[in-house]
């Protein structure tokens, strides 16, 4: 069946987006094209605000309508301890366990030498830097416990170690190969719970 050039190109943008599949961006598509002209201007207005209004954080570089963001202005939370996160999709999942009340940065990505990110990709020496600027007595390292989180990890902790802070890396409850954006509270709780120095 021939599809139209409007409706094409619609598809084409779903099938753009990560983790979306030929059938599943045609079935976005047509249900766009189901929705109102209302429903459809009001989705259209939500992307273009929030693309807009959204940028990172100066301090923890997770995405925020304002910098610094609301957890690094925060003054209830402990800003002695930073767990180190691949991306801002991971600290909504932490946030989800309400156990952790210390702070974030976001690294957005892991060193994979496959892919061609290098440690100067990530934001690894703005890390390093906040860690200079004020008195961290804790890292906590939440990368995802998968190859190349393991390897940003060890990294990460060798560039921390002689600066005598304590690094930890969260600990089992996590499966290997899995994200952080997918795990349930109590698994994090736990992984939480059992992280170890490194």
């Amino acid at each position: 069946m021939a599809v139209n050039a409007p409706l094409a190109r619609l598809i084409e943008q779903f099938r753009a987006l990560p983790g979306i599949g030929q059938k599943t961006a045609a079935r976005l598509a047509y249900h766009i094209l189901d929705m109102s002209l209302d429903e459809a201007k009001s989705l259209s207005a939500a992307i273009l605000n929030a693309k807009e209004k959204m940028g990172y954080c100066k301090v923890c570089f997770n995405l925020s309508d304002k910098s610094p963001c609301e957890i690094c202005d925060s003054k209830k939370r402990d800003h002695s301890v930073i767990c180190v996160v691949e991306n801002p999709q991971d600290i909504a999942a932490m946030e989800r366990m309400r156990d952790y009340k210390g702070v974030y940065h976001v690294l957005h990505g892991a060193v994979s030498p496959i892919l061609g990110i290098d440690p100067e990709d990530l934001r690894i020496k703005e890390l390093l830097i906040r860690l200079q600027e004020t008195d961290v007595k804790e890292v906590i390292i939440a990368t995802n416990p998968n190859l190349e989180g393991e390897a940003t990890a060890m990294y990460i902790a060798k560039l921390i170690k002689p600066a005598g802070i304590k690094v930890t890396r969260i600990g089992s409850g996590l499966p290997v190969g899995s994200d952080l954006e997918y795990a349930d509270e109590i698994t994090l709780s736990r992984a939480m719970e059992n992280r170890r120095e490194i």
